[in-house]
């Protein structure tokens, strides 16, 4: 499908979705009612789910059910179940069912399963994904994503604090699975309802997956605590299941699990997002001549580790770039500096 391009407010009317192919990542939102929905964030150093690619088993693991193989271009990824007669050190096809999630104090390598009747190939791009139409925002357009509440949704994304009428919701990140838990001063049926639609919607709009457990208030009614989860199943997309809410309050939501979700992606490598979140606003900066990117020490490692972005942002913007540490800065505190 050919997208489109963000050159007007009717365009931005007329979107359902909305694209940015950022430096280092790309970006999707959907809009309805003027707000975002939706989202999803694609790194460009992370190996997509639907890859598939040769790899070599290194290490039988798991009652030899499981095994580690690793990529010819250097990486390793866990074989989530073994071939029959398989040995170490034999060659294999591989896709990849997940990619690698980072975690507080570990890193999940992404997972994968023989292939053995399938060539190598790449997976459809973030944008070949997204089956509607698509409107494609460049940087040198008015910043539509965030006129629909982007740096919203990543302040969200980062503190897992998520406002809605009549109360909040606290997002917690777990290795076992991501805890939402709710807050508010209505009557325990009021806010258990109104918080199920608010947790359905932050489920999407911050793309959460997997295992996730939702503590709503404790309910002695089994009718208010249907009535809330049939709320929740009004409010949510996408295949999942989920258990009933107990007597305590708590319901498990099961998501099929193929990537990292927008808070783990910010909230475990907080360094490599705010480098992102630099180039970003770098690449809209509307000054005519060379620009300086100003940041954290960390910040500025984190770029100058990965010289192809700033030879993108040169060549998108048509001016020299360089890059200046400042430890004064807090960590998002980056800016652009520029001559005109």
């Amino acid at each position: 499908m050919r997208p489109a391009r963000c050159s007007s407010p009717r365009a931005i009317r007329l979107a359902e979705w909305l694209y940015e192919d950022g430096i280092g990542e790309q970006r999707v939102i959907q809009i309805e009612n003027g707000r975002i929905v939706a989202a999803r964030i694609e790194r460009h150093d992370s190996l997509r789910p639907g890859t598939v690619i040769e790899a070599q088993l290194v290490t039988r693991i798991v009652a030899n059910t499981r095994g580690i193989v690793k990529f010819a271009g250097g990486g390793e990824a866990l074989l989530s179940r073994l071939p029959k007669g398989l040995n170490e050190g034999a060659s294999l096809m591989v896709e990849v069912t997940r990619s690698a999630i980072d975690e507080k104090s570990r890193f999940k390598l992404p997972v994968v399963k023989a292939a053995p009747d399938k060539a190598p190939r790449e997976p459809p791009t973030l944008l070949e994904q997204i089956d509607q139409p698509v409107t494609r925002c460049n940087a040198h357009d008015d910043d539509h994503f965030e006129a629909h509440g982007w740096s919203e949704l990543l302040e969200e994304a980062r503190t897992g604090d998520v406002a809605f009428a009549g109360g909040a919701l606290q997002i917690s990140l777990t290795p076992a699975m991501t805890l939402i838990d709710v807050d508010g001063d209505l009557p325990p049926a009021a806010l258990a309802l109104a918080s199920a639609t608010a947790v359905a919607q932050a489920i999407q709009r911050l793309d959460l997956q997997g295992n996730i457990g939702i503590d709503f208030p404790t309910l002695e009614a089994k009718a208010d605590r249907q009535v809330a989860a049939e709320a929740f199943d009004a409010a949510m997309s996408g295949p999942f299941e989920r258990t009933a809410i107990n007597g305590f309050g708590f319901m498990q939501i099961l998501t099929r699990r193929t990537r990292q979700s927008i808070p783990e992606m910010l909230q475990y490598r907080p360094v490599l997002a705010e480098a992102l979140a630099l180039l970003r606003r770098a690449e809209r900066d509307r000054g005519t001549g060379p620009m300086t990117l100003v940041a954290f020490p960390t910040v500025l490692a984190q770029i100058a580790a990965q010289p192809t972005w700033t030879a993108v942002l040169q060549r998108r913007t048509g001016r020299a770039v360089s890059l200046r540490a400042d430890a004064q800065l807090a960590i998002g505190g980056g800016y652009v500096e520029a001559t005109a």
